[in-house]
């Protein structure tokens, strides 16, 4: 018996009770005659001795009398007067004398009391029902039910002009929405709709605000769930899923299926240890035949989103499921430029905030990174009372969002303050002084996050977009990263060395070996990878390394490692030696003013005699 038989049949019992009661009510009352005596008349007949019983109502207003008289026994009924003297002039009579309790007056009354508890049982049970057809406990009866959204008509308010930077990825999603508003024109060439598009990027690029505009371009019907929301710990409950998803789409096609982080249920098959029969791969293969099985889905779009492709199971990549694999990567300085104007919507930006500055300072960002900048400066604004946000306020916001806020309330002695001064500046100074390298952005001393002092270089554009980078430039990157260390042993000596280079010697070392072992960047070795990088993805691929070369060759490259960091060490010490004054000169500048930014060097080294880092 389904829901509706239940509620149906609950009703019919609440109406049987209703029914029930009301004709005990009313066969319990006695008939009662339409003749009423005046009150004196009734004192009358009661010292005349014809009464027998008088029943007197709780509120001593109406009383029902019993007359014995030659026709028989009467029952009359008597309006009452506030007479003090009643209950002695029936007592003095002999008068059997009763009062009724205050629930026997009325029908009404009567049948309400004989309803209240039956009532009261069939309220509890109706609400037990509703909580189950859509509480909490709704799970155990409708366990296989599709948990999309469903938008017949999305109400999403993006559209393609709130997506900005990702041009290309547009465009490909631009012909989809296309396809289904004039399927016609597409069809006319033979063309067929694709029936996926998988949708592949870093955190936070814009694929799921791409797959809104989607749904709000094209006016179709939009179902939106999550990978994670097919996977139960019941066996055959995400293939139950998967098929109610896919029905439900089909009786409102043409629409738009949107699966968000489908990597949760469409990794690699094969990996489990009772033969794969478990519940993720059942509903991968489940998702895998309704999305190209022996029934085509005819107008059904699947748009899945995931910033994993690597672990994805390979039948799930083929076309015929998913046709297009759009890649969302991070925007470019355009990108950035036009997406910080998307953002800066709404906001009190000052006129001396310059966006293509901000945008230029930003590489590497993503859309959700600007919007939280944005969003920080206002925070900022708002904190410091001002009405406007102001370029110091994006600047700070910018520092913050990549290093920590500030930390001005810490205490530094003057000797911290000075050992963290020359630190900086080796940095700056070495990267300032080597050839084809980044130019330095800002130096500070003000502690933020878990560094005590930070260098903020700008890194170039081209080479952040093309993944290019040069020889030199990481043997530059290496010694840059040794300036700060080679600034205190200068200064303080090796005794007073700190623990505060740890990070950049990790970053030496790191960059040394995949020169050595993935850039084919050795002398010695020549230009050989060493060391596969593809490990099982179960067991960590991303950093599980498997060794495929000799214990001498491992020797070999331990040398070479060793010698590129003894040259990036030898490079930077010249640059710092032969530029003393300079370096002197920068670190007392950082502890007067705790941050100097890139005019400030450049003039510094302007007006002083400096030596360029030589060549390799």
């Amino acid at each position: 018996m389904n829901n509706k038989k239940w509620r149906n049949a609950g009703l019919y019992a609440l109406l049987a009770i209703v029914v029930i009661a009301l004709a005990t009510a009313f066969f319990d009352q006695k008939p009662q005659t339409s003749e009423t005596w005046k009150y004196s008349r009734f004192i009358q007949q009661v010292e005349s001795n014809n009464v027998d019983k008088v029943r007197i109502s709780a509120d001593r207003t109406v009383a029902r009398v019993k007359v014995a008289d030659g026709t028989g026994v009467q029952d009359v009924q008597v309006n009452l007067p506030d007479d003090p003297d009643l209950i002695n002039i029936l007592t003095k009579n002999n008068v059997d004398i009763s009062v009724l309790p205050q629930n026997d007056e009325g029908f009404l009354v009567k049948a309400l009391s004989g309803l209240f508890f039956p009532i009261l049982l069939l309220v509890g049970l109706f609400f037990l029902l509703r909580r189950a057809q859509s509480g909490p406990g709704s799970q155990a009866m409708n366990f296989g039910k599709s948990k999309a959204r469903v938008q017949m008509e999305p109400q999403t308010q993006i559209t393609f002009s709130d997506v900005a930077g990702i041009e290309q990825a547009k465009l490909e999603l631009t012909e989809v929405v296309d396809f289904l508003k004039n399927a016609d024109r597409f069809t006319a060439v033979g063309a067929k709709i694709p029936k996926g598009v998988l949708l592949v990027g870093p955190p936070g690029t814009g694929k799921t605000l791409l797959a809104k505009a989607v749904a709000g371009e094209a006016g179709v019907p939009f179902f939106s769930i999550s990978g994670s929301e097919f996977v139960e710990m019941f066996v055959g409950v995400g293939a139950s899923r998967v098929r109610d998803l896919f029905e439900q789409a089909k009786s409102s096609a043409p629409c738009i299926v949107f699966i968000d982080e489908i990597d949760a249920v469409g990794r690699q098959r094969g990996a489990g240890l009772g033969g794969g029969n478990d519940e993720r791969e059942q509903t991968l293969n489940q998702l895998l035949t309704e999305m190209d099985g022996f029934e085509g889905n005819t107008g059904i779009i699947i748009i899945a989103a995931t910033n994993r492709p690597d672990v994805l199971d390979a039948a799930l990549l083929r076309p015929g499921r998913f046709d297009r694999q759009v890649v969302v990567d991070r925007p470019d300085y355009a990108g950035r430029l036009e997406i910080l104007n998307v953002h800066a919507r709404g906001k009190t930006l000052s006129q001396d905030v310059d966006l293509e500055k901000i945008a230029r300072r930003t590489p590497g960002f993503t859309g959700a990174d600007l919007s939280n900048l944005l969003n920080e400066a206002a925070i900022l604004a708002a904190r410091r009372n001002l009405t406007e946000i102001s370029m110091d306020e994006v600047n700070d916001a910018i520092d913050r969002v990549l290093a920590g806020p500030e930390k001005k309330d810490r205490v530094m002695s003057e000797k911290r303050k000075e050992l963290v001064a020359y630190h900086e500046a080796g940095h700056a100074l070495v990267g300032a002084l080597m050839p084809d390298y980044d130019p330095v952005q800002k130096i500070s001393i003000i502690p933020r996050g878990g560094a005590g002092g930070l260098t903020w270089f700008t890194p170039s554009e081209d080479r952040m977009d093309s993944g290019l980078y040069s020889r030199v430039y990481l043997q530059n990157q290496m010694a840059v990263a040794l300036g700060g260390r080679i600034a205190e042993e200068i200064i303080f000596g090796d005794e007073e060395v700190t623990t505060g280079a740890s990070n950049d010697l990790q970053q030496v070392a790191r960059v040394a070996r995949q020169m050595v072992t993935r850039f084919g960047m050795s002398d010695r070795l020549g230009p050989v990878a060493l060391g596969r990088q593809n490990g099982n993805m179960f067991l960590g691929r991303d950093i599980m390394s498997e060794r495929d070369f000799s214990e001498e060759t491992a020797a070999t490259i331990d040398d070479e490692v060793r010698n590129l960091v003894d040259q990036a060490y030898r490079r930077a010490k010249e640059v710092l030696v032969g530029n003393r004054h300079v370096l002197d000169k920068l670190a007392e500048m950082l502890v007067d003013k705790e941050t100097v930014d890139s005019d400030e060097l450049q003039e510094l080294l302007a007006t002083n005699d400096v030596k360029m880092a030589a060549l390799i």
